[in-house]
């Protein structure tokens, strides 16, 4: 594999410290993703496959008529005739998962728990953006917060199919994978008698999580299914790994009130997840390398996101999934060539005396941009291209750019286009190459790579008088 140093034929210069293109241009177009489809499940898969996949279908759509159908009975009953969103917030935030053993048996952590029992969908899972602090669930008060684009345009990928019905039960920014670790951990603060409702709420979850694997070992991000990219294998927002980091324990053992057929169903659904990871993880002239934002759930190909989420190879979603295969307890040896492909890649790509960022004395009306800072790094941008390895960068428009100050103000202050997410993962694989690389190969000898020079081509700026 290159170096990007030798790929790149783009030369920038620094203007008052900022990296700017001067041959940036737009280098494509984002399309949408296929939806999962019967169709499509026929046209591209064996006859040997398409059982499986089918019946995934009809029991996706047999959940989402049933969900439906018990809210409109409940809003019946309660005399409901138009339902109301609950509060709007980062769930994440109000289900903290890092906090000493005692408090998780609080009445301040039962409180989030009764909240959290109360917004479960049917299907067993949960929506994304709910304030878990809010008063619990009642009658007639929607699953899900308003999570409608803020950027509504007729084209947009992200416009679901029933704006009245949309996110119900998903995966992502955390979504259900944090209200199961949350209440397992309630559960383990409580004596048995005081847990029951919070046990069946997880069991259910659980199988919300089964139900929701796709026959190959991935998960969509919304399940019932709801069309176009979220029917994608979703890595974003860590919902594959996530989902295995719920199961693992479930799989193991370690969670004692799980029946014996739920924990065999966690044994073979961890196998195959992990296989999938295998199976998705992109290989460009023969060598493996990284893994997209989301990749089609029936070709394993990389696929878009919103309108500006290209198919790509992904460096934050890529270090995720390498930081879950390093903490699998024995590696098969797959496992181990694809972290060290994955390592070697991260290694090739890092950029040195760059941050991200608004320039020194610069404000958001000016954006954001890659700016020269001496011993900054390493970083990566978020998306690489597949045909040529290079960082590109995506705007609400669909189109593809391969120098981010190119972006809208709105996209360049809005979304994390580099990140250093590689540099913990990196630190973590040379501890983890010693250990299943005894005789220490020269791709585990040093976490990170210190290029003698940077790996962006720099010109020297021309002014006028110069």
């Amino acid at each position: 594999m290159k170096s990007l140093l030798q790929k790149t034929s783009i030369v920038l210069a620094v203007v008052a410290g900022v990296c700017v293109s001067v041959q940036a241009k737009v280098v494509g177009q984002n399309t949408p993703v296929l939806s999962l489809t019967a169709e499509r499940v026929k046209a591209t898969l064996p006859v040997a496959q398409q059982a499986a996949w089918l019946a995934y279908l009809d029991r996706s759509a047999k959940q989402e008529a049933a969900d439906r159908a018990a809210f409109a009975a409940e809003m019946k009953v309660a005399g409901v005739k138009e339902p109301w969103m609950p509060k709007e917030g980062f769930s994440s935030r109000t289900m903290p998962l890092d906090l000493v053993a005692a408090w998780y048996g609080s009445d301040e952590a039962l409180k989030v728990a009764d909240v959290i029992v109360s917004f479960q969908i049917p299907n067993g899972g949960w929506s994304k953006n709910l304030d878990m602090r809010q008063p619990t669930r009642v009658p007639g008060e929607n699953y899900t917060a308003n999570n409608l684009s803020k950027y509504p345009d007729a084209d947009d990928f992200d416009a679901p199919r029933d704006p009245h019905w949309n996110y119900v039960g998903t995966l992502d920014n955390d979504a259900t994978n944090t209200e199961l670790k949350f209440l397992r951990l309630v559960i383990a603060a409580l004596p048995a008698e005081k847990s029951a409702a919070y046990r069946a709420s997880y069991l259910r979850g659980i199988e919300y999580l089964l139900a929701a694997q796709y026959p190959n070992g991935g998960w969509p991000q919304v399940w019932t299914l709801e069309g176009g990219y979220h029917d994608a294998i979703t890595f974003n927002d860590d919902a594959v790994t996530e989902s295995l980091e719920v199961l693992e324990p479930v799989a193991e053992g370690k969670v004692s009130f799980v029946p014996k057929d739920t924990r065999k169903l966690a044994q073979h659904a961890f196998a195959r997840g992990v296989q999938c990871i295998l199976a998705t993880q992109i290989v460009l002239d023969k060598k493996k390398t990284v893994w997209g934002q989301q990749h089609d759930a029936l070709t394993l190909q990389p696929v878009a996101g919103r309108n500006f989420e290209m198919p790509a190879m992904s460096s934050g979603e890529s270090a995720s999934v390498l930081l879950f295969l390093m903490q699998l307890p024995k590696p098969s040896r797959a496992v181990i060539a694809a972290v060290d492909a994955g390592a070697a890649w991260f290694k090739e790509t890092a950029v040195y005396g760059y941050e991200w960022g608004y320039a020194w004395g610069g404000t958001r009306a000016e954006g954001r941009h890659l700016t020269k800072a001496p011993n900054a790094g390493p970083i990566w941008a978020r998306y690489y291209s597949i045909t040529t390895e290079m960082p590109v960068f995506g705007d609400r428009d669909k189109t593809i750019h391969d120098d981010v100050s190119e972006l809208s103000l709105e996209r360049q202050n809005g979304y994390a286009w580099y990140n250093s997410d590689g540099a913990e993962m990196l630190t973590k694989y040379a501890v983890w190459a010693r250990k299943v690389h005894p005789a220490g190969p020269s791709n585990s000898q040093s976490p990170i790579l210190t290029p003698q020079e940077p790996r962006i081509q720099m010109a020297t700026p021309q002014f006028p008088g110069m």
